[in-house]
Parts: C-alpha cells; structure tokens; sequence
C-alpha cells in the first residue's frame, strides 16, 4: 500500500507555519550575527533542525509582538515583505539588510482547503534556516557595535497599529545580495535573501 506525506491546510495552518518560520528565522539571524551574546539563547528542535532561541525577556517579547502582528497581517493576506535591518550604532549605516518577500494567494478565504506535502513544506524551511545559519560564512565580519531594526511591508490601505510607525526602506549604498532558498505552503510563499555592505 502507497503512503502519502499529503496533507491539508487551512489559511490559519499557513499563517502558524510561516509566522512559526519567521519566529525561529529571526532568533537565528540575532544569533549567528552576534547582535546578542550567545549566552542569552538557548538549544531548541524544530523541523529536524537544531535552532538557537533567545531567553533574553525584553528581546523574546518584543519579537512576540512583531509575529503577533504578522499573524493578523499573513491572515487578511496583505504582507509583501518582512526585513531585518542591522545598522552601526556608531555611524547609524545600514551594513546588513534580510529581506522575505511573502506572497499571498488572494483568492484563499478562511474555509479554504488546499492539499499540500507537509514533508516539502518542512523541507523547504529547513533549507532556508540551514542558509541563514551558514551565513556566517560568507557575510562580512560585523566589527562594529550594532542594533536591528525590523520593517514589514503592507497593504497601502491598511490600518497599522499606533506603535508601528512609518520608516523609509534603509537600503545599503554599494551592496552586495545573496539570494537564499525559497518555500511556499501553496497559500503563502516566502523568498529571502540578504544584502551586505561591499567590503572597501
């Protein structure tokens, strides 16, 4: 008898998965970018993949605030993009930009059923998270002291909450972009890739 790794998804099983991806994904670019001490993270199994997570509270509630958000936003399906930006404390320079283009499949309503391979939406996220922990080997030493910032893009007409203002899109002058994997869960799609400052 023929086994199958088809399953169903719902709007809400995308909106976990990727708001899931997206929690795990930023905790691991803090970490292998060195923007926290690797003291405040902590071991954790995800995918089949061994991931590092913050125990710094402050940090932990504020990237719960921004996934709790997202939430809402991969729902009404009106997110584009998601960006991590790290700048120079000193110089206030955007020397590091992530970028996850979310595509949203605007014909989905909460009662759609669409039939998926949970085994290849898993597969496509580990390879995404096995990317950004490479990273280290191929992004330039950040020398300096720096902060993150993290910008999502919406829908123009949207109504976005008192505590998220309005930003320009901090691009990198003289960059250079890596483009990294992609994984879709038929309802969402995400695309990432980072861009970094040249090295002089």
């Amino acid at each position: 008898m023929a086994t199958s790794t088809s399953n169903v998804i719902t709007l809400k099983g995308s909106t976990d998965i990727v708001a899931e991806f997206f929690n795990y994904g930023l905790n691991s670019i803090l970490y292998q970018r060195g923007l926290y001490p690797p003291e405040t993270f902590t071991h954790t199994q995800q995918w089949g993949v061994t991931m590092l997570v913050t125990c710094d509270k402050e940090l932990q509630a504020f990237l719960d605030k921004i996934i709790t958000q997202l939430k809402t936003w991969l729902t009404d399906l009106s997110v584009a993009k998601l960006v991590l930006v790290i700048t120079d404390i000193a110089t206030n320079e955007v020397v590091e930009r992530w970028q996850f283009d979310i595509e949203c499949d605007k014909t989905v309503t909460a009662t759609t059923k669409r039939d998926v391979s949970d085994k290849d939406i898993k597969e496509g996220i580990r390879s995404v998270i096995r990317q950004i922990t490479a990273s280290v080997t191929f992004l330039p030493l950040l020398e300096s002291t720096c902060s993150f910032n993290i910008l999502v893009y919406t829908d123009k007409d949207l109504d976005v909450p008192e505590q998220w203002g309005e930003t320009g899109p901090h691009l990198i002058i003289n960059s250079e972009e890596v483009k990294l994997k992609s994984f879709s869960t038929s309802i969402h799609s995400v695309k990432a890739a980072v861009a970094f400052k040249k090295s002089d």
